[in-house]
C-alpha cells in the first residue's frame, strides 16, 4: 500500500494537482486536509473518474478533511471519539458543548485504519485556540492509546497536518519561533506523548537530519530560500510501522503556479 497525506489548502483550487499526484506516485490512499469546502462542494466526480472512492467532512470554507482510496473505504467516522470542539461564535472561548469542527475523518482502507487529521493551529500561546489545540491532542492521544491497548497488532495510520515542529531540526529557525506556537514546550510534549503510546514517525528513518520540511509560508520567499517547517506527519502503529519500506516528501509538488503551501508526505507499506 502506498499512502500519502497532504494539506491541499483548498481542494477546489487544486483538484487537478491532487488527481495528478495520485497518478504520478501510484497512490492507493490519499489523506487530505484543509479542503476548505462543504460536502456538497467537494469535487467527488474527478476522483471517482480516476477510480477512487472518497469520504469527506466539511462544514464551511474552513478546515475540512478527506480520505481518497482505491483499496476500499469502510467504517467511516467523521470525528474520533471524544474529539473536542471550539465555538468560533462565542468570543473565541471554549464552551462546555462546542461545535466539533471538521478536523478528523477515519476509514478502513485495505485493512489499515487511516485517520486524516488537521490539528488546530493554536494561533498564539495566549489564545484560547492554543488551549483547544492541547486539549485536542490530549484527546487524540488518549483515544489512540486505547486503540493499541485493545489490539496491539492493529494497523493504524494517523496522518495529516499536526501544526507542530517537534524538534529544532524540524524548523528552519528555532529562534524565530521562540514564544510562538508550533515549537512550544507543551506542543512538543503533546507530540512526544503520541510517540510514547507506540506510534512511530515513518518518515524520519528515511529522511534524517535538518532541512526536511513539508511546509513553507507563501511570504518572504520562504520556499526558494529553503525556510520551512516539518509539520505534516504519518504516524503508524507498531504493527504498521514494521511494514514501512519507504517514505519521502514530494517537495516538487510545492513548486509552480497554484501550489499549496504544504508538500505531500508519502509512505509505502
Amino acid at each position: 500500500m502506498r499512502l500519502a497525506t497532504w494539506n491541499v489548502n483548498s481542494i477546489r483550487s487544486r483538484v487537478d494537482r491532487a488527481t495528478a499526484l495520485l497518478q504520478r506516485h501510484d497512490i492507493d490512499v490519499l489523506a487530505l486536509q484543509e479542503t476548505k469546502c462543504r460536502d456538497d462542494q467537494f469535487p467527488f466526480a474527478q476522483f471517482e473518474a480516476a477510480g477512487y472512492e472518497v469520504a469527506h467532512v466539511g462544514l464551511n470554507q474552513w478546515n475540512g478533511v478527506a480520505i481518497v482510496s482505491r483499496v476500499g473505504l469502510a467504517d467511516v467516522e467523521l470525528a474520533f471519539p471524544g474529539q473536542p470542539g471550539f465555538d468560533k461564535n462565542a468570543g473565541d472561548s471554549l464552551l462546555d458543548s462546542p461545535v466539533v469542527e471538521s478536523r478528523a475523518i477515519g476509514a478502513t482502507c485495505g485493512g489499515v485504519r487511516v485517520w486524516s487529521l488537521y490539528v488546530p493551529n493554536g494561533r498564539a500561546l495566549s489564545d484560547p485556540h492554543y488551549t483547544y489545540k492541547l486539549d485536542w491532542l490530549a484527546a487524540l492521544r488518549a483515544e489512540a492509546a486505547e486503540w493499541l491497548a485493545a489490539d496491539p497488532r492493529a494497523e493504524i495510520a494517523l496522518v495529516g497536518d499536526w501544526n507542530i515542529a517537534p524538534t529544532d531540526d524540524d524548523v528552519w529557525s528555532p529562534q524565530l519561533f521562540e514564544g510562538k506556537t508550533h515549537t512550544s514546550g507543551p506542543e512538543r510534549a503533546a507530540f512526544q506523548a503520541m510517540l510514547d503510546t507506540g506510534f512511530r514517525d515513518v518518515l524520519r528513518p528515511f529522511a534524517p537530519g535538518p532541512g526536511v520540511y513539508t511546509y513553507w509560508d507563501y511570504t518572504q520567499l520562504r520556499f526558494p530560500r529553503k525556510e520551512g517547517m516539518r509539520i505534516d506527519f504519518a504516524l503508524a502503529s507498531p504493527a504498521l510501522a514494521d511494514r514501512v519500506t519507504d517514505a519521502f516528501v514530494d517537495r516538487e509538488e510545492r513548486k509552480g503556479k497554484g501550489a499549496s503551501d504544504h508538500a505531500p508526505v508519502i509512505a509505502e507499506f
